[in-house]
C-alpha cells in the first residue's frame, strides 16, 4: 500500500513539469497586450515571445529525454526545472523585448528538459496497464487544466498593479512553484536506472534547431519588415536544412549509428498522416487562443482578467469531453474524434460571424464553450491516433517525434495564422478576426481529411517486420 502512494505521489510531483510548461504557453496569451507596452515590442517580436519558447521546446525534446536515460530521469528533471525556474526569473527582470525573447527560448529549452522525464516515469512506475491508462489520463486532465490556469492567471497578473509590474508577475509565479518542486523531486522522487549506452546525435540537434528557426523566424519578422530577401532566403535555407537533416538521419541509421530520430517510422502511413493531424490542429489551437485573447481585450474592449476568466468554462468542457473521448475511442475509435471536428467547424463559424463589439457576453461564453467541448474530444485522443499503428518496441521514438511535431505546429501556428491576424490588424481587429478564424477553419478541415483517411483498425505486423530487419534491433528510447 505504500509503494502505491509513493509511485502516486512522485507522479503528482512530476506532473509539475507539463503544467508549467502549458502553462507558460497560454498565461502569456492574455498577457500579451500588457507585455508589448512593457518592453515597447512590435507586433513581430511579441509574437516571438511565443514561437520563441515553443522553438527552443521543439528542437531539444526528443534529446531531453535521451538524456533522462542516460544521466537519470530524476538528475535531469531535477536540474531542467531548476533551469526552467532561473530562466523564468530572467524573463520576469528582461528589459527589452530582444532581452525577452532570448530568455524564452532557454526556458522552452529547459522546458524541453523536464517533461519527456514525466512521460518515462509514468512508463516506469505504472506497469499495470489499467494504472498506466488513469496515469496517463491523468497528465492528459493537467495538460488541460494548465491551459486553463494559464489563460486565467495571465489576465489576473495582467491587471494587478503592485511595486512591479503586473506582467513580471506572470513569470515571477514561476519561482514559488519552482522551489517547492525541487524540494518535493529531491525528498520523495526516486532515481531510475541510467543507460549509459545512450548517445547524443549533436550534429542532428543542430541542424534540427538550424532549420525550425530558418522557418520560423522569416514568417515572423519577415511580415513586419515587408518581406525583404533575407527572408526568402532563410525559408529556402530551411527547407534545404530539412532535406539535409532526413539524409543525415538516415545515413546514420544505415551506419547502425545513433540518430535523433527513427526515420524508418515515417514508412508507417498512418503514422504519417497522424503527424499531419497533429500539425494542423496544435497550429489551429495555439493560434485560436492567441487570436481570441488579443481580440477580447483590442477589439471587443474586455479587460485583460475578463478576458482570463472567459476562458474557465471551455477550459472545464474540455476537461469534461476529454474525459467522455477517453472513455468512448476505446468503443467508437475516430468516429469520437471526428465528432469533435464537426463542432469547433461550427464554433469557428458562429465566432467568426457573430463576435463583434457590442456581442452579448454570455453569447461568447456560449460559443467559447462550444469550442473547450469539441476541442476536448480531439485534442488529448490525437497522440492514441498518431500512435495506435505503431510497433510497442518503437513506442518511445515515435513520441519523441510526435512532441516534436506537436511543438513544431504551435510555434508555426503562432507564426503564419497570427501573422495573417496582425497583417489585418491594421484594417481594423474585427477583420483580423475574421481572416484569422478563416485560417482556423482551413485547418479544421484539413485535420478532419486526415482522420477519414485513417482506417478503423490496421495490422502492422509487415511494417514491424521491415522495420525491425532493417533496423537490427528495437528503439528503446524513453520519450
Amino acid at each position: 500500500m505504500k509503494e502505491i502512494k509513493n509511485k502516486w505521489l512522485e507522479l503528482i510531483i512530476v506532473l509539475s513539469a507539463p503544467l508549467l510548461s502549458v502553462i507558460d504557453v497560454f498565461i502569456i496569451n492574455v498577457a500579451i497586450p500588457t507585455i508589448k507596452k512593457g518592453v515597447h515590442a512590435t507586433d513581430g517580436e511579441i509574437q516571438l515571445v511565443i514561437a520563441g519558447y515553443l522553438l527552443g521546446y521543439a528542437a531539444f525534446l526528443i534529446t531531453g529525454g535521451r538524456a533522462g536515460d542516460h544521466f537519470g530521469r530524476k538528475k535531469v528533471f531535477f536540474w531542467g526545472m531548476f533551469a526552467f525556474t532561473v530562466a523564468s526569473c530572467l524573463c520576469g527582470l528582461s528589459q527589452t523585448a530582444l532581452q525577452l525573447n532570448v530568455t524564452r527560448f532557454f526556458q522552452g529549452l529547459s522546458a524541453s528538459f523536464m517533461v519527456p522525464q514525466t512521460i518515462a516515469f509514468i512508463q516506469v512506475l505504472f506497469t499495470d496497464t489499467k494504472e498506466r491508462a488513469k496515469a496517463f489520463g491523468l497528465y492528459g486532465i493537467t495538460l488541460g487544466t494548465a491551459a486553463v490556469i494559464g489563460q486565467v492567471l495571465g489576465g489576473y497578473l495582467s491587471d494587478m498593479h503592485w511595486f512591479i509590474e503586473g506582467w513580471r508577475l506572470v513569470f515571477f509565479i514561476n519561482l514559488p512553484i519552482g522551489i517547492i518542486t525541487l524540494w518535493a523531486t529531491h525528498k520523495y522522487v526516486t532515481e531510475t536506472a541510467k543507460h549509459q549506452n545512450t548517445k547524443f546525435d549533436y550534429t542532428g540537434i543542430l541542424i534540427l534547431t538550424l532549420a525550425l528557426f530558418s522557418l520560423i523566424y522569416p514568417l515572423i519578422q519577415g511580415r513586419e519588415a515587408g518581406w525583404p530577401l533575407w527572408s526568402f532566403g532563410l525559408l529556402i535555407l530551411s527547407v534545404l536544412l530539412f532535406v539535409f537533416f532526413i539524409y543525415n538521419q538516415k545515413i546514420k541509421l544505415s551506419n547502425n549509428g545513433n540518430p535523433l530520430i527513427n526515420v524508418r517510422l515515417f514508412k508507417i502511413k498512418d503514422f504519417n498522416i497522424g503527424l499531419v493531424a497533429v500539425l494542423f490542429h496544435f497550429m489551429l489551437h495555439t493560434a485560436y487562443l492567441l487570436l481570441s485573447a488579443v481580440y477580447l481585450q483590442n477589439g471587443l474592449g474586455v479587460s485583460a482578467l475578463d478576458s482570463g476568466l472567459y476562458f474557465i468554462i471551455p477550459g472545464i468542457l474540455f476537461i469534461v469531453s476529454s474525459v467522455m473521448a477517453s472513455r468512448l475511442i476505446v468503443k467508437l475509435g475516430k468516429r469520437v474524434l471526428q465528432v469533435g471536428v464537426v463542432i469547433l467547424l461550427i464554433a469557428f463559424y458562429l465566432q467568426m460571424t457573430l463576435w463583434k463589439p457590442g456581442i452579448n457576453t454570455w453569447l461568447i461564453i456560449g460559443l467559447m464553450g462550444t469550442w473547450g467541448f469539441g476541442n476536448g474530444l480531439v485534442l488529448p485522443s490525437l497522440l492514441n491516433i498518431a500512435l495506435k499503428n505503431v510497433p510497442s518496441q518503437y513506442a518511445g521514438a515515435a513520441a519523441g517525434i510526435y512532441s516534436t511535431f506537436q511543438q513544431t505546429a504551435s510555434a508555426l501556428g503562432v507564426s503564419i495564422i497570427g501573422g495573417v491576424f496582425f497583417y489585418f490588424s491594421k484594417e481594423g481587429w474585427q477583420m483580423a478576426y475574421h481572416f484569422g478564424i478563416m485560417c482556423l477553419l482551413i485547418c479544421v478541415v484539413m485535420v478532419g481529411l486526415m482522420l477519414q483517411l485513417l482506417p478503423g483498425t490496421k495490422a502492422v505486423t509487415e511494417v514491424t517486420k521491415e522495420i525491425s530487419e532493417q533496423n537490427g534491433k528495437p528503439e528503446t528510447v524513453d520519450i
